[in-house]
């Protein structure tokens, strides 16, 4: 089991409440699980609607068209990355 940022829970609660994971409790997703597919089985709506809430609560945006998406939706530990980097940037 790998320790759990700060962001990385409040972010794993946003995944549970946005998406209404109502067979997953926000303790349970792991930093390092994928988001997607055999992970915690994540698609492109629920990635449409956490970029959605993203920008709503953290005021970042995540751009579809952009090559790097993929690897910001990788698992928890890259997206509370993600997330970090652009508030401080911008």
């Amino acid at each position: 089991m790998t320790e759990t940022s700060l962001m990385e829970k409040e972010l794993a609660t946003l995944i549970v409440e946005v998406l209404n994971l109502e067979d997953v409790e926000a303790s349970e997703i792991e930093p390092e699980e994928p988001l997607f597919g055999e992970g915690l089985g994540l698609d492109s709506i629920d990635a449409l609607e956490l970029a959605l809430a993203l920008s709503k609560t953290y005021g970042v945006e995540v751009k579809a068209e952009d090559e790097a998406t993929r690897e910001v939706f990788r698992d928890l530990r890259s997206l509370a990355r993600f997330v970090e980097e652009e508030r401080t940037s911008g």
